[in-house]
């Protein structure tokens, strides 16, 4: 009896300390580093935690809940318990099994505390919207919610608030800082450690091999991040909070956590994080090795623009005025190619994204400029774009794999007219 109270909890459990404005701002803080809003409002205009964002996973559309603090169709009617249950145990307000979708197998890492505020805000600081909630499109019998408890008896780890507190009292309070916010709240394995084929996450932790080894998500290459070797602390600081730093410029789902949740953190939080990941062993990953050797002789040959091949010349001609033949792009402006991580990584989807669709940097506060780069999805073909991108990826000391116009035909569709236009879909046919 004991183990089925603690695995579900106490569902009538209240809140045991009064809601004041500063608990309800700590909560609103907390919010903001859970990313709560990025999965709770629809994409297509919907007011902030009203839920309809449709989540695609390997079993169907599962669609984000209403969270505002409506009592008819939100959770504005739940008790604190019935709030900490589905936080941290996977288990809805009604007693049944959510989706792994809710990321609570992190969520457990979190402090009393700090749930506690969490509800707080929900209750007191988010306007109520009357919204219900879509049904999830999840054909039967995977629709089935009731395996789901097995699922999470096996890989979601029960709350140890005890665990929690002595973390945040270890010895090097930095890391352990770091530590509580990207393994809970931030749960940043849930894109960047690699999933089991029962789609748990490959670890929780640092203690897992696999934690933070990187991934895949919708196409993208998701990089790892344990070391994080060609990065400084202070890259690390500057990428979350603003989106871009001497390296590298945000893209992909990335950039929505950046937007309505880094970017919105303290310098402290974010350092900590830095150096909780800096402090991680790399784990037999492979490193990319800058050759220099290798990065000269491409400037050379761009330089000189002689006896150029196509991939080199579609460079020069679209690439090199922002990137420049040295492929170091500008500092805090363009982001390098030599060397960057979604150039070299085993899947190419991602670069062909950004070759055809284009990207642009998010304004935040420490970076309150939106810097766009153009899609070439009208401008070059299949075969072009598939030169362009294995240029880009064996050109300096990179090492990717050559990209073909199959794989570009590919992503093109896929972005289809939403993304890159209607004349874009098929340049051959022009």
């Amino acid at each position: 009896m004991s183990f089925v109270l603690n695995r579900t909890g106490d569902a009538t459990a209240q809140l045991p300390l009064a809601i004041t404005p500063e608990l309800v701002s700590k909560g609103e803080y907390l919010a903001r580093a859970g990313d709560c809003v990025a999965c709770h409002t629809s994409h297509d205009g919907g007011k902030p935690f009203a839920g309809g964002l449709g989540i695609e996973s390997p079993i169907g559309t599962i669609y984000s809940t209403n969270i505002t603090s409506d009592k008819a169709t939100g959770i504005g009617g739940w008790t604190y318990g019935e709030f900490e249950r589905a936080m941290r145990r996977g288990i809805g307000h009604d007693g049944s099994a959510l989706y792994p979708a809710m990321p609570y197998p992190s969520y457990a890492k979190v402090s009393d505390a700090d749930l506690q505020a969490l509800y707080a805000y929900f209750m007191k600081g988010v306007a109520p919207v009357e919204q219900a909630n879509k049904a999830n499109d999840i054909p039967w019998p995977l629709s089935i919610r009731w395996p789901l408890a097995y699922w999470r008896s096996l890989f979601s780890p029960l709350p140890d608030p005890e665990a929690a507190a002595s973390q945040a009292k270890a010895d090097d309070e930095q890391i352990a800082r770091g530590a509580y916010l990207v393994q809970g709240l931030g749960h940043c394995g849930s894109c960047h450690t690699p999933r089991a084929l029962t789609m748990q996450e490959k670890g929780l932790d640092e203690h897992a091999s696999g934690y933070l080894t990187g991934a895949e998500l919708n196409g993208w290459a998701v990089p790892a991040l344990r070391g994080m070797q060609h990065w400084s602390e202070q890259d690390i600081v500057e990428y979350l909070g603003s989106g871009r730093n001497s390296k590298a410029s945000v893209a992909g789902e990335m950039k929505d956590v950046v937007v309505n949740s880094t970017s919105h953190m303290s310098d402290e939080d974010l350092l900590a994080m830095a150096v909780y990941l800096k402090s991680l062993a790399q784990d037999g990953q492979p490193v990319h090795a800058h050759v220099a050797e290798r990065s000269e002789a491409t400037t050379r040959k761009l330089t000189a623009a002689k006896d150029l091949t196509l991939g080199e010349r579609l460079y020069v001609d679209n690439c090199g005025a922002c990137h420049f033949v040295a492929g170091q792009g500008a500092e805090q402006v363009f982001p390098r190619l030599d060397g960057a991580s979604i150039v070299n990584a085993d899947n190419a989807t991602a670069l062909v994204h950004v070759i055809l669709a284009g990207a642009q940097t998010p304004s935040t506060e420490r970076a309150p400029s939106v810097l766009p780069m153009p899609g070439f999805a009208q401008r070059l073909d299949d075969a072009e774009v598939a030169e362009l991108a294995t240029f880009v990826r064996q050109g300096w000391s990179n090492n990717g794999s050559a990209v073909s116009p199959e794989l570009v035909h590919a992503v093109r569709e896929k972005l289809g007219e939403h993304d890159i236009g209607e004349k874009a879909l098929k340049p051959n046919d022009e």
